[in-house]
C-alpha cells in the first residue's frame, strides 16, 4: 500500500530537482580570463548592398557590440581573398556562383566575388565598436584553398595559428559570433572543439546563407560535436 506522506515527499523532491536544475541552466553565463569572444568576418560584402550579403546580417552588429562588453579577450576574423580566388564562380569558366565543384581537398560551393584584399567591401563594418579586440586574423588569402574556419584551411591541415595564440593566453572558452552561421561560423566552432576548447555559438549574433540545407547541417554538425547554442541574453552583463 502506498504511503500517502511519502508520495507527497517524493513529489515535492522532484519538483525541487526539476526547479534546481532549471535555475542552473538559465543562470547567466558568468565572462572571465579564460573567454574569449570571436568574431567571425563582419565585413561589408556580407552586409546589405555587399557581393555575398546575407540576409539581416545587418542585425548581429549591435548585439556583438553589446556582448563585447563583457569580454577582454576579443579576436576578429576578416576573409581576405586574392584576386580570382579559387572559391569564386568567376575564376571557373562556365561555373554560376552556389553550384559545388570537386576541388583537390574536397566539395567547394562557390561564390560570386566578394572580400578581396584591400577593397572596401574586405572592411569590417564601420558600426562594429570593439576597440579592446587584440587580433584581427586574415583567412582565405592563399589563393588555391579556401578558409571558412579561424582555425584551419578547407584542405583540413594548413592552420592559422589561432589555436596556438589562444592556448598561449591560456583562453579555454570560446563564443563565436558573426557571418556566416552555416558556414565560416559553423566551421571555427566545430574546429575549436576539435582544438579542446569549451566551445558555445551566440545564435542571435550570427546569420546564416542556407544553401542547399547547410543551416540544418551545420547545426547538426556543431551539436554532434558538443558546440552549445546560446542566446546574447544568456551572457552576464
Amino acid at each position: 500500500m502506498f504511503n500517502r506522506r511519502q508520495v507527497l515527499a517524493g513529489l515535492a523532491t522532484t519538483v525541487i530537482t526539476t526547479m534546481t536544475s532549471k535555475q542552473v541552466f538559465a543562470a547567466p553565463i558568468k565572462i572571465d580570463d579564460t573567454s574569449a569572444l570571436l568574431v567571425i568576418d563582419v565585413q561589408n560584402c556580407f552586409l546589405p548592398g555587399g557581393s555575398l550579403a546575407v540576409k539581416d546580417g545587418e542585425q548581429v552588429v549591435p548585439v556583438i557590440n553589446r556582448i563585447a562588453r563583457s569580454f577582454a579577450n576579443v579576436v576578429v576574423t576578416q576573409d581576405w581573398h586574392t584576386v580570382g580566388h579559387t572559391s569564386f564562380a568567376s575564376a571557373h569558366p562556365g561555373k554560376k556562383p552556389f553550384e559545388t565543384i570537386d576541388l583537390a581537398y574536397g566539395k567547394q560551393v562557390l561564390w560570386p566575388d566578394h572580400c578581396v584584399q584591400g577593397t572596401e567591401g574586405a572592411s569590417l563594418s564601420k558600426d562594429l565598436s570593439i576597440p579592446q579586440a587584440a587580433l584581427i586574423l586574415r583567412k582565405g588569402f592563399h589563393k588555391d584553398v579556401d578558409s571558412y574556419s579561424a582555425f584551419t584551411e578547407a584542405d583540413g591541415k594548413t592552420t592559422t595559428g589561432l589555436a596556438a595564440y589562444l592556448k598561449a593566453r591560456k583562453l579555454e572558452r570560446l563564443f563565436v559570433a558573426g557571418l556566416a552561421t552555416d558556414f565560416c561560423v559553423a566551421w571555427t566552432a566545430l574546429d575549436a572543439r576539435k582544438a579542446g576548447f569549451e566551445t558555445y555559438v551566440v545564435e542571435d549574433a550570427c546569420r546564416g546563407i542556407d544553401t542547399q540545407g547547410s543551416m540544418a547541417k551545420a547545426w547538426t554538425d556543431m551539436d554532434k560535436a558538443g558546440v552549445k547554442r546560446i542566446q546574447s541574453s544568456d551572457i552576464a552583463a
